[in-house]
């Protein structure tokens, strides 16, 4: 079978646009012009670089880097090229090095001015901000940057730290440890014992030992401190669709604004293979992908982004315009004047007493190229009927063997799409088993080997062989942190909004909204969700508007 072209071959001439000399004539007023001697490093992964740099002079090599690369070459910058991808625009560490060859003289942008380029220059900055994204697209699609992974295959450490570096756009390169040559010499070199699997080793050198998602970040740059003195005008806590347009919104409009997410950018939109029923994708994009735009685009736009950050506990502000106080699990604290609850929803879990037992490396909640690259070939279970569901089942029928899909109801149409029940009705290798659930779970170590489920009507069970279920089951309002904190919620643990006249996304706490699967009554689709992101901003503004007249007469008083 041919290989499929890469992005270097379909896109070279988006990835790496030639700049003319009036559009370097119109950078020249957001940067400084620097110069390199030959040889000098301009870039280092694992380090914070000053930012874009556009040459005038000389050329630039980018090559693979890290502390175990073989420093292999990606590409190479002349005059009117421009070095740097999305890591530059928001000013963490790069991925790549990068090297003068001769004496290189080049305009450079440090992330502020970049985005100053990006809404000023509107032309210009698309032609950069696209070259920004597919250079990190290839990155991803060639596998040789960021942080290497090592570690048995499939074993749960490693899908959560692989999942991590996925849903979070992060390249990475992940090796297993039982049959990969390179991972075995690497853990010679570095004297690792199995007990200490999986390992990280990151750009900068260090090597981490089974680390938590948070520790892994931080290492990698991704999750960086959050200024203590700083009162931003809106704190969103969650980045899933809600969470992103509200932010990509508020900070257009100017506010200062930062995003909490305790996983990943998306939500559990993030988790969805293919959305073809989003307003303006009539082909069809895959829930990540959507979501990751989404999150380049409020970078843009200067928003701050801090995952995996999680929010703990909310509390009433004090003096000098704070409101709010959310704390973290970090042990450090976000000032806010105002604050919206965008936290979605957590998976609902399956009713089996041993489900954890399974979970991380046989039960999954989510389908992508990482799960079921373990399932290919193989017959798997799915449970749940909402779009969700039917999306994930008919990703991984091209996969597995054979798909059985579980489903509680009498019928899909009760609540998913009709599209995708026309889809899963066509494939041959999907058999629908209705008013059933998966009653038990059977194996060891880890390893999933049989699966029990019952019809709900009859109480017959059957027991089928398989090492992989996924469970699209449906989630509960992630609001467990608004304990003791006086928002009001309904009997199933939804945010109230709207009460007693006041804005429809407003809580019966002044200055706090809630939007997106969170609040009660909200419709549960993307493009909803989006909606509500939006208008919320509007109601903030509102709100920071009163605040200020308040003050004004307040001081006018005195």
């Amino acid at each position: 079978m041919a290989q499929e072209p890469s992005l270097l071959d379909t896109r070279r001439h988006q990835m790496f646009p030639h700049l003319e000399e009036q559009d370097i004539a119109r950078l020249r007023r957001f940067g400084e012009v620097s110069n390199f001697p030959d040889g000098a490093f301009i870039m280092k992964a694992g380090e914070v670089a000053p930012g874009l740099a556009f040459v005038l002079k000389g050329a630039i090599d980018v090559r693979q880097g890290g502390a175990v690369s073989r420093g292999e070459s990606i590409t190479q910058h002349g005059p009117g090229g421009f070095l740097g991808e999305l890591a530059q625009l928001s000013g963490r560490p790069s991925l790549v090095d990068a090297i003068a060859r001769g004496d290189v003289e080049a305009i450079v942008l440090p992330p502020r001015r970049l985005r100053d380029v990006l809404v000023q220059e509107a032309v210009l900055g698309e032609r950069i901000m696209r070259a920004l994204i597919l250079r990190r697209v290839g990155l991803l699609q060639l596998g040789q940057a960021g942080p290497i992974l090592i570690g048995p295959a499939g074993s749960g450490d490693m899908l959560r730290l692989e999942n991590f570096l996925r849903r979070n756009g992060h390249p990475h390169r992940a090796l297993d440890s039982v049959s990969d040559p390179c991972a075995q010499t690497l853990l010679k070199r570095f004297v690792i014992q199995p007990e200490h699997l999986p390992i990280v080793l990151c750009p900068g050198g260090q090597i981490l030992r089974n680390p938590t998602e948070s520790e892994l970040a931080r290492c990698i740059g991704l999750l960086r401190p959050i200024d203590p003195d700083m009162i931003y005008d809106t704190v969103i806590v969650g980045a899933g669709p809600a969470g992103l347009a509200a932010a990509v919104y508020a900070a257009s409009e100017g506010l200062c604004t930062i995003v909490l997410d305790c996983r990943s950018f998306g939500g559990q939109a993030g988790a969805s293979s293919r959305i073809e029923n989003y307003l303006g994708f009539p082909t069809g994009i895959s829930g990540l992908a959507l979501m990751a735009r989404a999150y380049n685009q409020a970078q843009k736009f200067g928003a701050e982004i801090s995952i995996p950050e999680e929010a703990r506990l909310l509390a009433a502000g004090g003096t000098n315009g704070v409101r709010f106080e959310v704390r973290l699990g970090s042990g450090a604290s976000v000032k806010a004047k105002t604050l919206v609850l965008a936290s979605g929803a957590q998976y609902r879990r399956l009713g089996i007493p041993n489900l954890s037992d399974f979970e991380g490396t046989c039960v999954h909640y989510w389908a992508s190229a990482i799960e079921t690259k373990l399932c290919a070939g193989q017959e798997v279970a799915l449970a749940g009927a909402g779009n969700s569901a039917g999306q994930a089942a008919v990703y991984l029928a091209e996969k597995v063997k054979k798909l059985w899909m579980i489903v509680r109801g009498r019928s899909l149409e009760d609540t998913m799409s009709q599209y995708l029940i026309d889809r899963i009705r066509a494939l041959s290798n999907i058999e629908v088993v209705l008013r059933t659930e998966i009653c038990g779970l059977e194996g060891g170590e880890s390893s999933l080997s049989r699966v029990r489920w019952r019809n709900r009507d009859s109480g017959a069970e059957s027991e089928h062989a398989m090492s992989h279920i996924f469970s699209f089951i449906g989630a509960d309002p992630n609001t467990d942190w608004l304990e003791g904190s006086g928002i009001a919620l309904d009997d199933k643990g939804f945010v109230i909004t709207g009460a007693g006249g006041s804005h429809l996304l407003a809580t019966n706490c002044d200055g706090i909204f809630a939007v997106g699967d969170v609040r009660c009554g909200s419709v549960k689709r993307v493009a909803a969700a989006v909606g509500e992101g939006s208008t919320v901003v509007s109601a903030i503004h509102a709100y920071l508007a009163r605040q200020r007249a308040r003050e004004e007469q307040k001081a006018a008083a005195e």
